[in-house]
């Protein structure tokens, strides 16, 4: 059901914005870095998915011996990104 939609879509916005059926499926490729079908074989490949809070992710790699470096959040469609550093164990000698 999502492929054949999404196709008849993207004809449609091809037609609109270059005048030309395939125009946004050639387009698309240079824009992102890869075919705008194997983008939405990458996103079905994703569901069902879980979403974690900032905040739990934290929390666990914290207990888990991490120090959390940088952090960049987003509040619409995408991912937070965080780097996170395994913290050294000091050894006495």
């Amino acid at each position: 059901v999502f492929i054949p939609y999404f196709t008849l879509e993207t004809l449609a916005m091809g037609l609109i914005r270059y005048q030309n059926p395939f125009g946004y499926f050639s387009n698309y490729k240079k824009n992102r870095g890869m075919s705008l079908f194997y983008d939405w074989i990458d996103w079905l490949g994703g569901y069902p998915f879980e979403v974690a809070k900032p905040e739990e992710i934290f929390d666990y790699c914290t207990d888990h011996g991490f120090t959390l470096k940088k952090l960049i959040t987003t509040n619409r469609l995408g991912c937070n990104q965080f780097v996170f550093v395994k913290n050294e164990i000091l050894v006495s000698e």
